[in-house]
C-alpha cells in the first residue's frame, strides 16, 4: 500500500508523541517547557582567563533552549491532539461496523481505517499494536503485535474483487521467518483461496476473513463498552451495599437513633461483635 513519505524530522516526532496516550503528550508539553526555559533564562557568569569556550557553548545551548521552550511543546501538544484523534476514530470506526447492516461496510474504508480498525480488534484479545503508517515499503507489514514479550507481524488486505492467495501468504512467512518473530496474521476483508488456506495450515501463519473480522471486532466492541461501564457499575454496587447496610442497622430501644456495630472488649463476650447506640457513652443502648 502506498504510504505518503516523511518531510522533515519534526513530523517523525510528533509521530513519536502521537504513539503515546494524549495526556502523556500534554505533561511531556509542560515539562520540556519548564526544562527548557529555566536553561535559557540562566544568568550569564562572569568571564574568566581561559573559559571563552566554556561560555561559548553555554551561550549555544541557551540560544537552543531559547527556541526550544516553544517548538517542544507545540510538537507535543501536536502529538497529543493526533492521539485524541486516533482514539476517538478507533472506537467510531468500531462502533460504524459493528452496528451497519451493509456488506461492504469494510470495503468502503480507506486502507488506513481498515488497518486501525484492525488494530482494535487484536487490542481487544490483549496485543500491544503498533501501527505502521512510515513512508516507504513495508515488507508486507501493516500492523506488528507484541504479547507476552514475543512479536507478531500483520498484513492487512483490503481486497473485494478477488480472494487473496498464496503469494501474499508466503511474502509474509518469508518476512516472519527473516525478523524471528513468533508468529503472524494476514487479514482480509474478503475470502481467502483454497491454496493460501492449505499453506497457511500447519505453518504459525492464521488467517481472518470477513466474518472472522466481524466477530472479532465485536469482541472489541464489547470490550470497549464493559471497560467503560465497569467504573459505574462499581460504584452503583458500593451505593447499593452500602445502603442496605445502612437499612439493615436497628434503631436503639432508648433513643431511637441509628445503631453501629461493635466489637466487646471486656466480658463474657470479649471478641463478639454487637449493635450499640452511635450515642456511646451517653446512652448505652444495645440490640
Amino acid at each position: 500500500m502506498a504510504r505518503r513519505k516523511k518531510c522533515s524530522p519534526v513530523e517523525d516526532l510528533i509521530d513519536l508523541v502521537a504513539l503515546l496516550p494524549w495526556y502523556m503528550g500534554v505533561v511531556l508539553a509542560v515539562l520540556g517547557y519548564l526544562v527548557l526555559h529555566r536553561i535559557a533564562e540562566a544568568p550569564l557568569l562572569a568571564l574568566k582567563p581561559g573559559e571563552v569556550s566554556g561560555a561559548m557553548v553555554g551561550a549555544v545551548w541557551r540560544g537552543l533552549a531559547s527556541a526550544g521552550q516553544f517548538v517542544v511543546p507545540l510538537v507535543c501538544v501536536a502529538g497529543a491532539a493526533i492521539s485524541a484523534w486516533r482514539r476517538h476514530m478507533r472506537r467510531s470506526l468500531i462502533d460504524s461496523a459493528t452496528r451497519s447492516t451493509a456488506p461492504d461496510v469494510l470495503d468502503g474504508m480507506s486502507w488506513r481505517e481498515f488497518e486501525i480498525l484492525v488494530g482494535e480488534g487484536f487490542r481487544s484479545q490483549g496485543y500491544s499494536v503498533a501501527e505502521n503508517f512510515k513512508g516507504g515499503p513495508d515488507d508486507g507489514v501493516d500492523l506488528v503485535l507484541r504479547r507476552s514479550g514475543e512479536l507478531y507481524l500483520v498484513q492487512c488486505k483490503q481486497w473485494r474483487a478477488f480472494k487473496v492467495g498464496v503469494p501474499v501468504v508466503r511474502e509474509l512467512y518469508g518476512v516472519m521467518a527473516a525478523r524471528g518473530v513468533a508468529g503472524g496474521f494476514v487479514v482480509t476483508s474478503g475470502r481467502f483461496t483454497s491454496e493460501a488456506e492449505e499453506f497457511a495450515s500447519g505453518r504459525n501463519v492464521q488467517l481472518i476473513d470477513g466474518p472472522q473480522l466481524h466477530r472479532l471486532l465485536k469482541q472489541a466492541r464489547g470490550a470497549s463498552s464493559a471497560k467503560h461501564a465497569e467504573p459505574a457499575g462499581a460504584a452503583t454496587g458500593a451505593t447499593d451495599q452500602a445502603s442496605s447496610t445502612t437499612k439493615a442497622a436497628p434503631s436503639c430501644p432508648r433513643c431511637t437513633q441509628t445503631m453501629v456495630r461493635r466489637t466487646a472488649k471486656k466480658g463474657a463476650n470479649a471478641g463478639h461483635d454487637f449493635w450499640g447506640c452511635a450515642d456511646y457513652p451517653r446512652c448505652r443502648g444495645t440490640a
